[in-house]
């Protein structure tokens, strides 16, 4: 098989790449996904997610290496194994990050066009915005972004508490600075969840030019020394991908249980996110050589930074038993109410199953000294173990906060020369002091918000971590026993200056602006693990933002 691009992954990229490299009818394109379709009706239920994460179907099912951060604990690391990838288990949370995030792209790139500015024109031609168009928003874009369908009275004391602890009540957050406290606009339609496949994949699965295969696992990139014909292409020999020794000429596949080969005429675009693509690029050869020679594979292409630089949000999961009102414990533990519920999704799309994960969500400072919030609450008007487990049996709420710009960096690292074999996922949470002392600022800002008079006629109870933890070293114990991720991976392939001769200003830079690989032609990287620093948010928008402006450089150059 032939194709011009060939996508790997069909999550939130690459279903977005799909489409507009696709718009253009003689350029044949294949994309690969992993997973199977997204046909499955707890994809598209929002409550689903509940039995999606950690589900062979749709879930990875990674586990990460034991935690010195979290007192040696390994913990689970959801990533989407399916059409529209992560977008199709995630939170549906549309959180465009703070201007300031883009600043730190713009001065990782020494690319202006990373900047705030050109991401909110960008977004906004991407959404179809409920409340219709404005300075801050768009309508008309294939990704619909809704208001909430379930409003809960003890969301709306929290959200009064936060108030009353100076943390404002504003209408919406995405308008460059996210200070306050607000419910979070959904990637739903109608009360059902709106994938990144549902919004730029299915509308064009049509056209004759794209081809997308599903359970098709991708075990290798297929190189091979750069060719006269490639270098006396000046598409080929830009930026990164100058003086590269090699190039990627194709993929190899496990398909239908069969090893297949794809030739690519012009170019590979890695799209299988913060941890599977890093993975990939080091089975494949490409990424730091001691990685590759500890699990005996031949190295094709020494790049340090594959893997490197990985950050996440880390969420502290606090627990507060509550009185006099209603929460999702325990309306679905009584068979009544929960038909009930049911009745209301079947009829009117709306009530408890139409919830993301995170209702309610609020921005603050850790410390009156930062520039901009560093913490986001999300708020859950239920309690749980953890993903995957019962409810708990009494009623409660779980306002987990996490720190938005941690100095703590992971790693994705090659652990068996099978290609098949899971890697090995280190986070290296709370392994710095500034990310321990937010970490014990944001118990304490919950337990203020928590202790305020609007929520005192629910009687709130401290669950976890426990009222007897006052000290610091106490929180800090607590803060490692009950944080866990909430499934932000990013920056394993960060983008950083090259210049025209193809050299890094950062020897750990692995893509340069425009996500080109350094060193090896013709091959990109376009997903999370592209980010040089984390956003301050949810992740699934400046990943869509990536996609969209990527593509668009990408059929600039071929005009």
């Amino acid at each position: 098989m032939q194709a011009d691009i060939v996508i790997i992954g069909a999550g939130s990229a690459g279903c977005l790449l799909a489409n507009r490299l696709s718009a253009d009818p003689s350029r044949q394109v294949v994309l690969i996904e992993a997973g199977g379709e997204d046909d499955w009706i707890w994809i598209k239920i929002p409550v689903g997610y509940l039995f999606a994460i950690a589900n062979p179907r749709t879930d990875w099912c990674f586990k990460t290496e034991p935690d010195p951060g979290l007192n040696g604990r390994s913990i689970h690391y959801a990533r989407g194994r399916v059409i529209g990838g992560s977008s199709s288990i995630n939170a549906m949370i549309y959180m465009r990050g703070q201007a300031s995030d883009y600043d730190r792209w713009v001065q990782a790139t020494g690319d202006d066009r990373w900047g705030w500015p050109e991401a909110l024109t960008t977004y906004r031609a991407l959404e179809d915005y409920f409340g219709g168009s404005s300075p801050w928003r768009g309508v008309g874009g294939e990704l619909r972004v809704e208001s909430p369908r379930v409003r809960w009275e003890i969301l709306d004391a929290w959200r009064q508490a936060a108030a009353e602890q100076g943390i404002a009540a504003i209408e919406e957050f995405n308008r460059g600075d996210n200070s306050g406290c607000a419910y979070f606009h959904v990637t739903q339609r109608r009360g059902i969840r709106w994938s990144m496949a549902d919004a730029f994949l299915h509308p064009v699965r049509h056209r004759p030019n794209l081809k997308v295969m599903s359970k098709a696992q991708v075990l290798r990139l297929i190189t091979a020394p750069i060719s006269p014909e490639t270098i006396h292409q000046r598409q080929y020999a830009e930026s990164a991908w100058a003086n590269a020794a090699h190039e990627v000429t194709g993929i190899e596949i496990l398909h239908e249980g069969s090893k297949q080969r794809i030739s690519v005429r012009d170019q590979v675009i890695l799209s299988a996110g913060a941890v599977s693509s890093p993975h990939l690029l080091q089975a494949s050869g490409i990424g730091p050589a001691a990685v590759l020679s500890d699990v005996g594979v031949p190295i094709v292409h020494d790049l340090a930074g594959v893997g490197e630089n990985l950050q996440d949000h880390l969420q502290i999961r606090t627990v507060y038993q509550v009185d006099n009102c209603a929460t999702v414990n325990t309306l679905y533990r009584n068979p009544f109410t929960r038909l009930g519920m049911a009745l209301q999704y079947a009829f009117l799309r709306s009530g408890p199953m139409t919830m993301p994960p995170s209702t309610l969500g609020a921005f603050a400072k850790s410390h009156p000294e930062r520039p901009t919030p560093d913490l986001e609450w999300h708020v859950q008007p239920l309690s749980l173990p953890k993903f995957g487990e019962p409810l708990h049996r009494f009623n409660a709420i779980t306002p987990s906060v996490c720190n938005l710009r941690p100095s703590s960096r992971g790693t994705i690292r090659l652990a068996h020369p099978d290609p098949m074999a899971s890697p090995k996922i280190m986070c290296n949470y709370l392994s710095t002091e500034a990310d321990l002392q937010t970490a014990v600022a944001g118990l304490r800002w919950t337990r203020r918000i928590m202790q305020s008079p609007a929520l005192a006629s629910y009687r709130p109870t401290e669950i976890l971590p426990g009222p007897l933890l006052q000290s610091e070293a106490e929180l800090i114990t607590a803060a490692r026993d009950l944080g866990t991720t909430i499934f932000h991976p990013v920056a394993t392939c960060a983008r950083g200056q090259v210049d025209h001769r193809g050299q890094a200003a950062d020897p750990m830079t692995v893509l340069d602006t425009d996500c080109r690989l350094r060193g090896v032609a013709r091959l990109r990287v376009v997903d999370a693990s592209a980010m040089p620093t984390i956003t301050s948010g949810n992740t699934n928008a400046p990943v869509m933002l990536i996609a969209e402006q990527i593509a668009r450089r990408m059929l600039a150059e071929k005009a």
